[in-house]
């Protein structure tokens, strides 16, 4: 047993066995025990002692200094569990609440906005992996642990394993992505970048893979070289994937499915910046007959 063991408490001990029980991912772990440490911080005393106003009186202070809706949300969840799972209190939460979080469009790269985009993305390995953000609709991390089995250009598919909510499923497979990603293979093997079996996108050391901050440094390198000044993100190329595909009327339902989105919903919102749907609608004016005024 190592030192480090020897200064956990028995309740965060208590704490992580029970999120180790339920294989919680470790991003949600470490950002529930930061939600615990923040009401310790606040209290002054070990949490397990607060009251149901004692919480009320942390939301109130996290709203005062200017919490994000999200992040507010964010330590609610973690704290609901520390008090319903780990030490049966329930009730200690009954003065808490999440806070709505309201909904904004994101803007959306156009078709050509995103060609000029990998055209800048730098050397083959980036615009790969940029490409296949894009082309598959695939989140930073899926795109970073895509293995070399994962390819099956034989179906034409790509094979996402453990995407978020731990579900497996296939994204699509373009020919023109197939091309792009053969040409990146041929390049990075004949550079010793590749492992036989290993990651499609490695990272300075072929034995680890691409990391998303590092894939999203060069998404907006690429786009600072392109000269794209919109407010986008790597997760952008995710939304143009979904858009792009509405917009060549594609039905939602399979794009739900390639995007893993468990709910309809949640793909749905696409159409609200699906702005060639938009122009192609006629407004209800138009099939009205009247007299032009003189």
């Amino acid at each position: 047993m190592n030192q480090t063991t020897h200064t956990i408490s028995p309740l965060r001990q208590r704490m992580i066995g029970d999120m180790r029980l339920r294989k919680l991912n470790p991003k949600t772990q470490a950002a529930y025990l930061r939600a615990v440490e923040k009401l310790a911080h606040f209290l002054g005393h070990s949490p397990d002692t607060a009251s149901a106003e004692d919480l009320r009186r942390f939301q109130l202070h996290m709203v005062d200094v200017g919490t994000s809706s999200v992040t507010l949300n964010a330590t609610i969840t973690g704290l609901r569990f520390f008090f319903d799972v780990t030490l049966d209190h329930p009730e200690a939460m009954k003065k808490m609440s999440h806070v709505y979080q309201p909904r904004r469009i994101p803007e959306i790269l156009s078709v050509d906005e995103v060609a000029l985009l990998l055209q800048y993305a730098g050397c083959l390995k980036y615009r790969a992996a940029l490409g296949v953000a894009y082309g598959a609709g695939l989140r930073a991390s899926e795109v970073c642990h895509l293995t070399i089995p994962d390819i099956d250009s034989k179906r034409m598919v790509l094979r996402v394993e453990q995407g978020k909510g731990k579900q497996d499923r296939y994204a699509i497979l373009s020919p023109v992505l197939l091309e792009l990603l053969r040409a990146w293979w041929r390049d990075g093997r004949a550079k010793g970048q590749l492992l036989h079996g290993g990651w499609v996108f490695p990272g300075q050391n072929p034995v680890n893979p691409l990391t998303p901050r590092s894939l999203n440094r060069i998404f907006h390198q690429a786009c600072d070289a392109a000269g794209i000044r919109k407010r986008v993100s790597l997760h952008s190329l995710r939304h143009a994937f979904a858009t792009h595909l509405l917009e060549r009327h594609e039905d939602i339902r399979v794009i739900q499915v390639l995007l893993g989105h468990k709910k309809l919903e949640n793909t749905a919102r696409y159409s609200h910046v699906a702005t060639q749907l938009l122009s192609e609608v006629k407004g209800p004016l138009e099939y009205l007959q009247f007299a032009s005024p003189a």
